[in-house]
């Protein structure tokens, strides 16, 4: 058995490839793909072209692997430069993002930040429109069809906002009430900086 797998090395190879390119296409993200891809490729070349033995062939898997990897890392096939894909439509509620196409009631489309492998999504607004460039938040998922967007300067403070608002003003007064009774002598400072006039 070992001696028939090692006088087909080249089909060995391939049809290992083809077995982990499957078990990719099965559990998505275990980066079987990388080494799949690269016995396949060495193994379709020992087949088409009989060169040498198993150290062209090991020569030829590595070369071929390092291209794959280099590809898989530059497309980032499962999640656009290291954010993770979006896993449904919920998820994208509360995103912010800019306006690629003009965006109305009726339609336009926006590219949201952290949007996963194709962050370009068609929405629409509930009034108004919102010009190409303007940052947005994603109101409505929509399904993850048609998102509802509303411009993110228009989000007006909800209670918990103003309530903390009112708190940090309410202790800026009081530090600036402290640093002026500080400033400020008191009346035995002022009768003793008197005395000490009158001494002189």
């Amino acid at each position: 058995m070992v001696e028939f797998l090692v006088n087909n090395l080249p089909l060995t190879l391939l049809a290992v490839g083809l077995v982990l390119m499957a078990m990719e296409a099965v559990s998505p993200g275990a980066h079987l793909i990388v080494i799949g891809v690269a016995l396949v490729g060495a193994g379709m070349i020992g087949m088409l072209f009989p060169i040498g033995g198993p150290l062209v062939l090991a020569a030829l898997t590595l070369i071929i692997g390092a291209g794959a990897a280099w590809v898989y890392r530059e497309f980032d096939f499962y999640g656009g430069k290291g954010t993770a894909q979006t896993s449904d439509s919920d998820s994208l509620s509360g995103r912010t993002g800019y306006v690629t196409k003009t965006v109305s009631t009726r339609g336009g489309e926006v590219k949201l930040d952290e949007g996963g492998f194709n962050p370009h999504y068609s929405a629409r607004t509930t009034s108004g429109t919102i010009e190409e460039g303007e940052e947005i938040i994603v109101l409505d998922p929509g399904g993850g069809n048609v998102l509802t967007v509303e411009h993110l300067g228009s989000i007006e403070e909800d209670e918990i906002d103003r309530e903390l608002a009112r708190g940090a003003k309410q202790t800026n007064t009081d530090a600036d009430a402290d640093v002026d009774s500080d400033s400020q002598p008191t009346a035995e400072e002022t009768e003793t900086e008197t005395e000490t006039e009158k001494s002189n």
